[in-house]
């Protein structure tokens, strides 16, 4: 990639905090560095926010509320479709400024802003589709009316790992259902949100519906709102611990929350699985944003009749992706965010291994900058290794056998978190049967994705409450009032 055109792009984004429609440094004046993380060089500086920020975003927010609230659906959907067609019309810049701050390759960047912005062009269709209803009382003594109208102003807060189609997912129906937002941009890639800020603004969002502020103090900023009552909903994506501490705050108001929180997925291959479809699938699952997504396919539990051609096949697939920095041509694989994370993936194939489980390939850090690491499959695993239970968020494959329908399912439910599962089988009354069985929010059914804006998404168990995206997704920002009508 030309450094000229990466240079371009950096230069184009707005650095500051976004408040009732304009820039600005953050009270103080403080900023903070954002990283290249294939090659840990300093991208820019953006303003880091402060409690006093948060405060002036929410004013912006709920000065802004009624009268968003009342401008009409029709209008509130028309601006969610041209936003769309500037996000499509720049979608190159968007990808660019993606790879640059969070890693993954340019044809996936290209992907997100492609994926991200249909939200925009969905919510756009269901921003007139708010509706009530009237009935007659069973006494037929009178009527009975319900209406939907929007919660008020909200707190999104998204993460770094998707940092175009985490925020559009949450905006899109605030947008349409007439709240106003604070945005709360994950620290390590707050460029992305910043210029999709200021797409919303050419695109004629007035002032004060959205306000966004990066910080390094997450919860100094976030602190002040929830102890706001005029704030009125919490959205989150990201980890189970930190959604749980969030929801403990929002008790304080009694704040409606949507949390998409952490997961576990099971990827199910039976004996009369399509091998080579359950393959290629598998490699989609497991290694779609270098494994950092929480649908990520986590565990694979295998048919023991097919376990050793299944991991075989699947290392090969694996081993011939290139990795590198995300803007070379031809890469596969790019870097996890930081040394943290990777650190952490490289503790928990080395707990495997020290357990007993065999490196098919990969299994070690890569380069001498960046955070990269081998894409990995692990064969042998033992039901105390703990990639069993944690989320791995990198590019690890652990493939672990099981015997019968019963016990497949047994294991894929052995955990606290109940996101998504992938099953692969020809046999369709296995299939219902499993997929009925299944603790989580959604199934992949002989296919390795599941993400799409008009299908909802969420999970059950310790992976969240609340759902995203659909028909359902609008609902989270809507109240509904009942009025009792006498006749």
């Amino acid at each position: 990639m030309d450094k000229a055109a990466e240079k371009r792009v950096l230069d184009s984004v707005p650095k500051g905090v976004f408040i009732a429609g304009e820039w600005r440094d953050a009270s103080g004046g403080a900023t903070f560095d954002i990283e290249d993380p294939a090659t840990q060089e300093t991208l820019c500086a953006v303003a880091n926010g402060t409690p006093a920020d948060a405060i002036a975003a929410l004013d912006a927010a709920s000065a802004a509320q009624a009268e968003w609230a009342a401008t009409p659906p029709r209008d509130r959907g028309e601006f969610l479709r041209r936003t769309f067609q500037l996000m499509n019309d720049r979608a190159d810049d968007l990808a660019l400024l993606m790879t640059l701050e969070m890693g993954k390759p340019l044809a996936e960047a290209k992907g997100e802003v492609t994926y991200g912005a249909e939200f925009f062009r969905w919510f756009s269709e269901e921003a007139v589709r708010i509706d009530g209803r009237w009935s007659m009382n069973p006494s037929g003594a009178g009527r009975l009316l319900t209406m939907k109208q929007p919660v008020g102003p909200c707190l999104l807060i998204t993460p770094w790992n998707f940092p175009i189609a985490m925020g559009t997912r949450k905006i899109g129906p605030a947008v349409a259902a007439g709240c106003t937002m604070v945005v709360k941009p994950a620290q390590q890639t707050p460029l992305s949100m910043l210029m999709l800020a200021q797409i919303m603004k050419e695109a004629g969002l007035p002032a004060g519906v959205l306000n966004v502020v990066p910080t390094t103090k997450a919860s100094d900023v976030t602190g002040p709102l929830f102890d706001d009552e005029r704030l009125r909903k919490v959205s989150f994506t990201g980890s189970t611990p930190v959604g749980k501490k969030l929801m403990e705050q929002a008790a304080k108001h009694v704040l409606r929350v949507s949390m998409e929180l952490g997961g576990n997925a099971p990827y199910l291959v039976f004996a009369d699985a399509d091998l080579d479809a359950a393959v290629e699938q598998a490699v989609i699952a497991k290694m779609r944003n270098i494994g950092e997504s929480c649908v990520a396919a986590n565990r694979f539990h295998v048919h023991e009749s097919v376990a050793d051609e299944f991991a075989a096949r699947l290392a090969q697939r694996l081993g011939s992706m290139k990795v590198g920095r995300g803007t070379e041509e031809g890469v596969q694989v790019g870097p996890l965010i930081d040394a943290v994370q990777r650190s952490k993936v490289a503790e928990l194939v080395d707990d495997a291994v020290g357990k007993g489980a065999k490196v098919l390939i990969g299994g070690e850090p890569v380069g001498d900058r960046g955070y990269f690491y081998a894409p990995t499959v692990l064969g042998g695993i033992s039901d105390d290794a703990t990639l069993l239970r944690e989320e791995i968020f990198g590019p690890v494959a652990p493939v672990k056998t099981f015997s019968t329908e019963e016990e497949a399912v047994r294991a894929a439910n052995a955990s606290e978190f109940g996101l998504v599962a992938y099953v692969f089988t020809s046999d369709i009354k296995r299939a219902l049967r499993v997929v009925e069985a299944l603790e989580v929010g959604m199934v992949g059914l002989n296919r390795g994705l599941v993400s799409n804006p008009a299908a909802e998404f969420g999970g059950v168990k310790e992976s969240g409450v609340g759902r995203e995206g659909g028909r359902e997704g609008i609902d989270e920002y809507l109240s509904t009032k009942y009025v009792a009508v006498d006749l």
